[in-house]
């Protein structure tokens, strides 16, 4: 387990504290109508994070090959239809290059700066030179919004219960998962970013914002700073 981290429930639980079972459970969200509308048809994409494959699946039905990191086995072991590749994202360095570079579920906000340098710099790495890096953000209410909750379509109540700072710009964040018949808990560390914050994260690891894909910034679409 990642300091830090922490995750309870019935099932398999990953080094930053999810439960697999859960996301097993959960369907998928916009990201697959995010992407399409980014990034080429039937580009191959590298999703760093990929867990058990809710949007793996949805990607390879639309047309795009993917390679699925995650560094946890056991979600891995619930992909279907991709590459798989068990490493933590920070380490990871294929030697290959592709289309397009995909670092969802908010993991540009962990609360460790090193690891989030090493997350940017693999995007960066493995981004081919006229390709983009597709980033989603939190809600720029996400650690003040607290507590929270809402109903997700799988009929799972999602509690966002607090957000503490623990000092150095973290917050300590517990989240709920509960269904009819069980729940799952997560604490995880998150580091607040500003838009001029987050930008300037990436000018580090040599990347730029080429455009938000979202009103709301979440979902931000990027490109190696060639040339400049």
């Amino acid at each position: 387990m990642r300091a830090g981290y922490e995750g309870t429930g019935p099932g398999a639980i990953t080094p930053d504290g999810c439960a697999v079972e859960h996301y097993a459970r959960l369907p998928v969200g916009n990201e697959p109508d995010v992407v399409s509308a980014a990034v080429p048809a039937g580009a191959h994409i590298l999703e760093l994070g990929s867990g058990v494959g809710r949007v793996t699946h949805a990607l390879l039905e639309r047309g795009f090959t993917v390679t699925a990191v995650d560094e946890s086995p056991d979600m891995l072991e619930r992909v279907r239809g991709a590459r798989t590749i068990c490493s933590p994202i920070e380490d990871l360095d294929l030697g290959e290059t592709f289309d397009v570079v995909m670092l969802a579920s908010f993991l540009v906000h962990t609360g460790d700066v090193e690891v989030r340098r090493g997350m940017l710099r693999t995007c960066a790495r493995h981004v081919a030179k006229d390709g983009y890096v597709l980033i989603q953000r939190e809600g720029e209410d996400y650690h003040t919004d607290v507590p929270r909750e809402r109903v997700d379509p799988s009929g799972c109540t999602v509690r966002i219960l607090s957000a503490v700072p623990v000092g150095d710009g973290v917050n300590s964040v517990r989240a709920e998962y509960v269904y009819p018949d069980v729940a799952w808990t997560q604490t995880f560390l998150s580091r607040p970013l500003t838009k001029e914050q987050f930008e300037e994260a990436l000018s580090e690891a040599g990347l730029r914002v080429d455009r938000y894909l979202t009103e709301d910034r979440i979902w931000v679409r990027a490109v190696l700073r060639v040339g400049e």
